[in-house]
């Protein structure tokens, strides 16, 4: 089997893996010379960040088909991670692998030792919880390095901040940049985006979203095992903790808002919404069970978002586009294959389809990067960060008025002090962690209402 079709697999299926390490080693490395890029037309890439979101982009990096590329250095963490990550892409990509133990590098400063790997015109990979997301393409941006990194960019104001100025920086140098927003690199959305802006479902007067499922991923903590640090504990189960993720509500939610945003052509100016915590047991997250919250464009039009993580209740994860004419369906049962239609009327009914896709629809997941890569070799501008952070801050505007129970505008998000881990760069393997828990173990939850200025 070609390496391609064997990455076809999304990133959510390396998920079923990701998480399963609970302790880090102090293995060092060193990195080794600078090759010229007059000697090959390789374009070399480092992956920072080895958990099943990492393994899982590596593998579509390695699987593009526009001219070579390699793998030639891997950051973690956590080094059980970093060596599972290593052995599932060298069985699959072995010639396109090139990296020995020396150029595996554990602990908080294994970006800069990977990313120090590479020429000026390679690849830095960035799949660590978003947190981390400024400090590494600081560094990025110092090197002269192109970049994919992973959705969301960003977890509150300040950070969003921080990444929209760096990416007017990375435009300036010319550095090309993906981010994991995929759905916007979907042939069929993007061909019912086409359908849209010419009218086909009529003027948009509504959109709907809805992600609701069982708890997932770390959506769900218990109590810190003893003799791991509180610090590495929060990073290996970042989805329940706001500082190193946005909490499950931006992980999990940020590719619909986005799509829905897109199709729209516009962000919403501000959000309100509810939402709370149910069955919690002796879990220890600062995430709600159910979020509901209402987008509030410029022009009036709403995107109603509902998300839930509680077994036992209906499952649905699909978006919908009111128009005057009539139904559009973006997503319909997950990321992709997308399933876009237009029905006559508001119900999805399959006798009267006014417009179909009715195609084969390739891997967005893989389309990103071969677009990437393209942009690269063609040296075509390509750079998708203010997007990228846009949606980020729009996710967690919606996030914020649920958790305070506050009408939150685009303004006052992007212009929030509160920043959930400030010293984030100065993190090391034995430094406190940004949230520390209260004396019975739990940590700071949301209280709408009652904390309103800030969300925990």
């Amino acid at each position: 089997m070609n390496p391609r079709a064997q990455a076809r697999a999304t990133r959510r299926d390396f998920l079923q893996t990701a998480g399963r390490v609970t302790a880090a080693s102090a293995l060092a490395g060193v990195a080794v010379p600078h090759v010229h890029a007059a000697e090959d037309n390789t374009i070399r890439l480092v992956l920072i960040g080895c958990g099943g979101r990492g393994t899982g982009a590596a593998a579509n990096a390695l699987s593009v088909e526009n001219g070579p590329v390699k793998l030639v250095a891997m950051a973690d963490v956590f080094d059980t991670r970093l060596k599972a990550s290593h052995a599932s892409l060298n069985k699959q990509f072995g010639a396109r692998m090139d990296v020995p133990a020396e150029r595996m590098f554990i602990g908080f400063d294994g970006y800069k030792k990977a990313m120090d790997c590479l020429r000026p015109g390679d690849v830095a990979v960035f799949t660590t919880p978003p947190a981390f997301r400024w400090v590494h393409f600081t560094y990025a941006i110092q090197k002269g390095l192109n970049v994919f990194m992973e959705k969301p960019l960003t977890v509150d104001g300040p950070s969003t901040r921080k990444l929209l100025k760096l990416g007017e920086e990375s435009v300036k140098k010319n550095l090309k940049v993906g981010v994991g927003l995929m759905s916007r690199h979907s042939k069929a959305r993007q061909a019912l985006l086409e359908q849209i802006q010419q009218g086909a479902a009529g003027e948009v007067i509504l959109m709907r979203t809805y992600r609701m499922h069982g708890p997932i991923a770390s959506f769900a903590s218990g109590p810190k095992p003893e003799g791991v640090a509180e610090l590495l504990y929060q990073i290996q189960r970042f989805h329940s903790f706001l500082w190193a993720s946005g909490g499950c509500f931006s992980d999990f939610n940020i590719h619909s808002i986005d799509e829905c945003c897109w199709m729209k052509g516009a962000w919403p100016v501000q959000a309100q919404a509810t939402g709370g915590r149910h069955f919690r047991g002796n879990n220890i997250d600062q995430n709600f069970d159910s979020y509901s919250v209402e987008y509030t464009f410029a022009d009036g039009t709403k995107l109603f978002m509902i998300g839930r993580c509680i077994n036992g209740c209906c499952n649905d994860f699909n978006n919908y586009l009111h128009g005057t004419k009539g139904l559009a369906t973006m997503t319909a049962s997950g990321m992709s294959p997308a399933k876009c239609r237009i029905y006559q009327g508001h119900v999805a009914d399959s006798k009267k389809i006014a417009w179909d896709y009715g195609q084969r629809e390739p891997n967005p997941y893989q389309l990103e990067w071969d677009v990437l890569i393209n942009a690269i070799r063609q040296d075509r501008p390509h750079n998708e960060v203010q997007r990228g952070a846009e949606a980020s801050l729009v996710t967690s505007m919606g996030r914020m008025a649920a958790h305070t129970g506050q009408v939150i505008t685009y303004e006052q998000i992007l212009n929030h002090e509160h920043e959930f881990a400030p010293d984030v760069d100065k993190l090391a393997m034995d430094s406190p962690a940004p949230v520390p828990a209260g004396p019975d173990g739990k940590y700071p939850v949301p209280q709408p209402g009652i904390t309103t200025r800030r969300e925990y």
